[in-house]
């Protein structure tokens, strides 16, 4: 059995995190479309019903007096919910700016980031297609190169993945990309341990942690990395359209918007890095300050009691895919006591036509899940958010024993 990150929580919160009916009102936020069982959260996740009204609240807010809102209102509230979310992750309010997600982003970093003919950006094999694009792009308008480090599958240990990394560090190495929780395969990197051994080498670290927020802990201050780019839009359940990105004071001064104009509103002398970034033009921008609308909702849940019953849901889809499947985790249980999973589940598949499954699950059962090929192979990445239920995970192996 893989290692998930729930068996640390409290007795309590998993024994609630079992129950059913304790999370039936909380499913009813989200206005899913009955016909549909959505298993991919994880791709694109859907704000419940508090954050869809915070979300029309400043909409009406701008279309009702678009003066005022810009003028008067639009800062103050961006502030805050800057302020708020930098709160949940724990770090500096200044350090960090808005952005639309974790592309956004990383593409304003490899934009920024000074590189140089002969220099080498490092990467795991596990990262966002989408990243390894930014980067090898960056690379090669100035003539540096992407180096890849390739992880043992399945993994053994902490070490064993430090060891797959920094084994590629060489002395053009300028800079180390990683993800908080991988996309392709949904393990939990040690990223920890990744930046205490980066900081040993005086080597800068970028972390792409879209999949991060709220289904695991994410504290920047604790990580000590350079840059951290996220999606809100995820597993926070903010609208669709916000993330942000965290620079170290170090690194301020590279950054640069990627559409220049006033800055601020109304214009004013800009002082700080981020003051860039406040205003670039007219734009609306409820979505973002919604964001504090879903802090709020997941606080008064509570923020373990909500982990707990995403890896209990995520453990019994892994547990009933593994059965059905036959086939090995990509992180068995460890030793080291590493949680490598979370709320997302990845395994392989027997081979086939991984777009044809995806569409003969939507066609015929109404199951929203990707089916994909990572490393020349298929696989099906299932996602648990607090709307799921245990109905959901059988309807999908009944789908795949009649499919396979």
């Amino acid at each position: 059995m893989a290692t998930d990150a729930w068996s640390n929580g409290t007795e309590r919160q998993v024994r609630r995190a079992n129950f059913e009916e304790d999370w039936q009102d909380v499913a009813a936020a989200w206005r899913l479309r009955p016909d549909t069982i959505y298993l991919n959260h994880g791709s694109f996740g859907p704000p419940p019903a508090p954050v869809r009204a915070a979300r029309r609240a400043w909409q009406d807010a701008l279309d009702e007096q678009p003066m005022d809102f810009f003028v008067r209102q639009f800062e103050p509230a961006w502030f805050d919910a800057r302020r708020r979310l930098a709160t949940f992750v724990n770090c500096v309010a200044d350090d960090m700016i808005f952005v639309e997600n974790a592309t956004a982003g990383m593409n304003l970093v490899a934009d920024g980031f000074r590189l140089g003919p002969g220099d080498e950006v490092l990467l795991t094999d596990h990262e966002y297609g989408a990243v390894e694009r930014i980067w090898r792009r960056a690379a090669d308008a100035v003539g540096a190169k992407l180096a890849i480090a390739r992880l043992p599958l399945p993994i053994s240990s902490v070490g064993e993945v430090l060891e797959a990394i920094f084994s590629r560090v060489t002395v053009q190495t300028r800079l180390l990309i990683v993800s908080h929780i991988t996309s392709p395969t949904a393990i939990i990197l040690p990223v920890e341990a990744i930046c205490r051994e980066a900081r040993s080498r005086n080597l800068p670290v970028c972390i792409d942690g879209p999949h991060a927020l709220l289904q695991t802990p994410v504290d920047l201050r604790r990580l000590g990395c350079d840059f951290y780019t996220a999606s809100c839009h995820k597993w926070l359940c903010a609208p669709f359209g916000t993330g942000f990105l965290y620079v170290s004071p170090q690194f301020q001064p590279w950054m640069r918007p990627a559409a220049m104009s006033w800055g601020r509103t109304p214009p004013t002398k800009l002082e700080r890095w981020f003051d860039e970034f406040v205003w670039s033009g007219t734009r609306d921008p409820s979505a973002f300050l919604a964001i504090p609308a879903a802090v709020d909702f997941f606080n008064s849940l509570g923020f373990e009691s909500v982990r707990a019953r995403m890896y209990v849901m995520a453990g019994e889809a892994r547990t009933g895919l593994l059965d059905l499947l036959q086939c090995q985790p990509y992180a068995p249980a460890t030793s080291d006591g590493h949680a490598w999973y979370g709320s997302m589940t990845h395994l392989p598949l027997p081979p086939g036509d991984a777009r044809a499954l995806q569409h003969s699950l939507w066609q015929d059962y109404g199951i929203e899940v990707p089916i994909v090929s990572w490393r020349d192979e298929r696989s099906i990445r299932v996602s648990c958010h607090l709307y799921n239920t245990r109905q959901h995970l059988e309807r999908l192996l009944e789908a795949l024993r009649a499919l396979l």
